[in-house]
C-alpha cells in the first residue's frame, strides 16, 4: 500500500521570510549610516560648550574652595578687594531660601499633577489650570521678582529678605514640577491602575502605592531639575533681598546672601584676583551643591522606586 501522505511545507522557508523581511538597500543603510553619523557629530557639537563651561569654572574656581576658611566663614570685616574670608554666609543663604521654596512648592506641584492626571478628566478647573501652568512656564524670573516686589513689598509693606526671593521662586519651580510630575504619572501604565481596582484597591490607595512608586525616578529628576534652576536664579536677589558679607539665619528679616547675589556682588566690585577668584569659587561651590543634591537625589530614587 502506497503512502499517499504528503508532507506539506510551509508557506515559504524561514530564511527566505527572515531576509525578505530584513533584506536593506544599499541605499537604505548608507542614509542610515550618515544620519547616525550626523546625529553622533550634534551631540559632541553639542557637549563641546557645557564641557568648555565646567572646565572653566573648576580651572578658576578651585584655588579657593580648596580652603576649610571658605566653608566655614563669611566675608564680614573682609574688603572684596582683599583675600581671605568665605562663602559660609552665602551657601546658608542658598539653602534656606531653597529650602523654603522647596516645601511649599515641591507638594504643591506634585498634588496638582495628581489632581490634572488623576480627577480633572477635562474639566473645566482642570483646563484653566492647565493653562495657567503653561503660562507660568514661560515666566522670566524677573518678571516673578517685579510682581513679589510690588504685591510683597510695595502693597503689604513688608521688607526686603531671604523669604521675599523664596515667594517668587515658587512662582517659578511650581510649574516646572508640575509639567515633569504630570508627564512622569501619565507614562504609568493604564493596566497598573485597572489591576488596583480590580482587587478592590481605593483609588487613592492605588495613586499612592502603586502609581506614585513607579514614577518616583522621574518625579525626582524632575524636582531637582526645578530647584537647580531657582538656585542660580540671580534677578530675585537682585531685587528681592540686601546683600551683606554677614551671616544670616533668618529669612523673614534683615539682609541675606547667596550665591548668586554673591557673584553678583564680586562682579560689580572690580576685576582684581582676589575678586574673580571668589567669583569663581562661588560659582564653582553653586556647581557642586547641585551636582551633591543631584546625586542624592538619584540614589533615593533608586533605592524606593519600583524595580521592573
Amino acid at each position: 500500500m502506497s503512502n499517499n501522505i504528503k508532507t506539506v511545507a510551509p508557506e515559504g522557508n524561514s530564511l527566505e521570510r527572515e531576509s525578505a523581511f530584513t533584506h536593506i538597500s544599499t541605499r537604505r543603510k548608507s542614509t542610515n549610516s550618515i544620519a547616525t553619523v550626523v546625529m553622533y557629530l550634534a551631540m559632541a557639537i553639542a557637549l563641546v560648550p557645557l564641557i568648555w563651561v565646567l572646565a572653566e569654572v573648576f580651572i578658576r574656581g578651585l584655588s579657593p574652595i580648596l580652603s576649610l576658611d571658605w566653608w566655614t566663614t563669611s566675608q564680614r570685616g573682609v574688603l572684596y578687594h582683599m583675600e581671605g574670608g568665605g562663602a559660609y554666609h552665602a551657601i546658608v543663604g542658598t539653602f534656606m531660601q531653597t529650602l523654603i521654596t522647596s516645601i511649599v512648592s515641591i507638594p504643591f506641584g506634585i498634588f496638582t499633577a495628581i489632581y490634572l492626571v488623576e480627577y480633572a478628566n477635562g474639566n473645566r478647573l482642570g483646563r484653566i489650570t492647565t493653562f495657567m501652568v503653561d503660562i507660568l512656564s514661560g515666566v522670566p524670573s524677573i518678571v516673578a521678582a517685579l510682581f513679589i516686589y510690588a504685591l510683597w513689598i510695595t502693597m503689604f509693606g513688608f521688607n526686603r529678605s531671604g523669604f521675599a526671593v523664596s515667594l517668587s521662586l515658587i512662582i517659578l519651580m511650581i510649574p516646572v514640577i508640575i509639567k515633569n510630575t504630570e508627564e512622569m504619572l501619565r507614562v504609568v501604565p493604564a493596566d497598573l491602575r485597572e489591576a488596583s481596582y480590580a482587587l478592590g484597591v481605593p483609588k487613592w490607595k492605588t495613586i499612592y502605592k502603586i502609581v506614585l512608586p513607579t514614577a518616583l525616578s522621574g518625579i525626582v529628576t524632575g524636582v531637582m531639575l526645578a530647584i537647580a534652576r531657582v538656585m542660580g536664579e540671580s534677578a530675585p536677589v537682585l531685587l528681592l533681598v540686601g546683600s551683606t558679607q554677614s551671616l544670616n539665619w533668618d529669612s523673614w528679616n534683615g539682609p541675606q546672601a547667596s550665591l548668586p547675589l554673591m557673584m553678583l556682588d564680586m562682579y560689580k566690585a572690580g576685576a582684581s584676583d582676589a575678586v574673580l577668584a571668589k567669583l569663581w569659587g562661588a560659582a564653582l561651590t553653586l556647581v557642586i551643591i547641585i551636582a551633591l543634591l543631584n546625586i542624592g537625589a538619584r540614589l533615593i530614587s533608586a533605592r524606593f522606586s519600583v524595580k521592573t
